[in-house]
């Protein structure tokens, strides 16, 4: 019979190895003299090319699909220390989470949402503060790590053969 420190060890290395599958990470940048930060777990295609986007894809099996935690495990973060005008969205200096509406897999919606601390797969529509329509490109090559990018005029996020971004401006 194991012990409960033995059920502890296998549960510690289980986890361990699933959250390595999906490094944290982040993106920073200050634009204006200002921080901007987003925190998120990377997950990676891992032969899955072709097989993520869409209702019956990887991520059509989360919960909350077509609303997608943009990441794996937390969801993600972001911080900024200034008022930042996000596609034409307002976004008040402070904390946000962000997700992406997947309901048409080429053509994304990144969503700014209030509420802030949760697990990626929980989603709380009500506490949205506004969406965003992401201009769509195809990345000259497959991006195998989920990665975003924070420029001095954009917000980009790229994975498998997808790249959304949006326009970023400090106020």
């Amino acid at each position: 019979m194991m012990n409960i420190f033995g059920r502890a060890t296998i549960v510690f290395a289980v986890a361990s190895f699933a959250f390595a599958q999906s490094p944290a990470t982040t993106e920073s940048k200050t634009i204006n003299g200002k921080a901007v930060f987003i925190a998120y777990a990377s997950p990676k295609v891992n032969g899955r090319a072709g097989k993520l986007f869409g209702a019956d894809g990887q991520i059509g099996k989360d919960r909350n699909y077509p609303v997608w935690r943009a990441g794996a495990n937390s969801a993600t973060k972001l911080h900024t220390d200034a008022d930042l005008d996000l596609g034409g969205l307002t976004v008040p200096a402070g904390d946000y989470t962000l997700y992406v509406d997947l309901s048409t897999p080429d053509q994304w919606t990144l969503i700014v949402n209030k509420k802030t601390g949760q697990w990626g797969l929980s989603y709380d529509k009500t506490a949205d503060l506004g969406r965003v329509k992401m201009k769509m490109a195809k990345p000259a090559a497959m991006v195998e790590s989920l990665k975003y990018t924070l420029a001095d005029s954009s917000l980009t996020l790229e994975w498998e053969n997808h790249s959304g971004s949006v326009s970023l401006k400090a106020k």
